[in-house]
């Protein structure tokens, strides 16, 4: 095989592939022995009759675009290392000369990935964002962990803020029974804020068997259009009332839920946590900013290919994470009213800020000559083996090279950003 470069023009190269008619009747020959099987045809038994029966029947082409298909697949990693090119796309074939018994060539389109210069990378002047860790912020990881300590009691006085409210309902407009209004044995935490605004108030005082009717108005920017800005009834029953015992915040309650003797120190230990936190959130912000101001100053055109596998891949992991709730990505659309084709168009300017972003790191780890160590890529999958609760070794030999080359990039990338962070001025 023989790869001739023709031209490229907007990120797409065009080149042709010369393959030789000893190779072209070889591939032939094995889709032929491949596929016989499928072929029925009068006096011989199926897959048994001969290539030129089956060809004389079905037309001398029969075999031949599954032998085309293959022999590009084998010959196409050769013309693109020959020809220094980065594909970013399924390339397009097309035969474009070829007479039974001569060579062939094959016409070859694909996207590569788009030549540019990053702009400036190095010194750039952002924001310093300094971490703060407040007392508030302190106080409420100590009542969260208060909150996991108390214990529920049921108790027979009216409800007030802050119980728990076992509680049947119906809603009414006007006369009439609405759908998506009833329940049985809720649970409502009074001040929590999750039901219609004024619901909750209304039922401090309720006492145990109750009857209470809740009066509301739906806000006017209420997801059902048939309830927004409406006003409705609630007839609810109280069922139970359950109080939270909190325990006192003391030295005694540090020793009982950790390690720490005083409540002091416990509460240094989250101020510590929160801090590193903090520290974690501020240089990732700055990162960020240092990463759109390189972005603004880059000119590129995004290859439209890339776009949208782009959005292909974005589409994918949304279906996949609605998976794990019980619903699907085409059964949210359907829930919705939008088609797939208008749901991508929605994705596209996030994808397109993606796949730049993405397109410049590379570009800089490029010209920075960035490596990953062998340490690190072995870091990096005891990483993903812990996480997964899988041994290092089976999950390394699991491992392919483009699995690897990935794992590659990713660690190139970080300290792409890490080599920009560094050089960055801060104001």
């Amino acid at each position: 095989m023989k790869a001739t470069f023709i031209g490229k023009e907007n990120s797409v190269v065009e080149f042709d592939m010369l393959f030789e008619n000893e190779e072209i009747e070889k591939q032939i020959n094995k889709v032929y022995l491949a596929e016989r099987g499928k072929f029925s045809i009068d006096g011989f038994r199926k897959g048994k009759a001969p290539r030129k029966v089956i060809e004389a029947r079905y037309g001398k082409g029969v075999f031949l675009e599954d032998a085309v298909n293959e022999m590009v697949s084998d010959a196409y990693p050769d013309a693109v290392a020959q020809l220094v090119i980065r594909p970013v796309a399924t390339p397009k074939i097309e035969i474009k000369e070829y007479n039974e018994g001569e060579n062939m060539i094959v016409n070859i389109k694909v996207t590569v990935r788009p030549e540019f210069t990053p702009g400036e990378y190095k010194g750039v002047e952002t924001d310093k964002i300094e971490p703060e860790v407040t007392d508030a912020q302190v106080d409420a990881e100590i009542e969260k962990l208060q909150k996991r300590n108390s214990r529920i009691l049921e108790v027979e006085r009216p409800a007030q803020m802050g119980d728990t409210l076992t509680i049947d309902f119906m809603g009414f407009i006007g006369e009439d029974q609405f759908d998506g209004g009833t329940a049985t044995d809720q649970e409502l935490e009074l001040g929590s804020n999750t039901f219609i605004p004024g619901f909750e108030e209304q039922l401090v005082g309720a006492g145990v068997g109750d009857d209470v009717e809740v009066k509301v108005t739906f806000p006017e920017d209420y997801s059902s259009e048939d309830l927004a800005g409406k006003d409705a009834v609630f007839k609810v029953k109280v069922h139970k009332i359950k109080e939270t015992e909190k325990p006192e915040l003391d030295d005694e309650f540090a020793k009982d839920v950790s390690e720490f003797d005083t409540l002091d120190e416990l509460k240094e230990d989250f101020r510590k946590k929160l801090m590193e936190d903090a520290k974690n959130k501020a240089e990732y912000d700055m990162k960020t900013a240092i990463i759109d101001i390189v972005y603004d100053r880059t000119e590129l055109d995004v290859p439209e290919d890339m776009v949208e596998a782009q959005i292909t891949e974005m589409a994918e992991e949304i279906d996949m994470q609605m998976k794990y709730q019980g619903l699907s990505l085409p059964d949210y659309l359907k829930y919705m009213g939008k088609t797939m084709e208008e749901y991508r168009k929605e994705l596209k300017p996030d994808a397109y800020k993606k796949m730049k972003t993405r397109l410049i790191i590379d570009e800089i780890a490029k010209l920075e000559e960035l490596e990953a160590t062998p340490g690190e890529i072995d870091d990096e999958i005891k990483g993903m083996a812990e996480h997964y609760n899988i041994e290092y070794d089976e999950l390394k030999n699991q491992f392919t090279a483009d699995n690897i080359e990935i794992i590659s990039q990713d660690i190139r990338n970080r300290k792409a950003i890490q080599l920009m962070f560094d050089e960055a001025v801060f104001k």
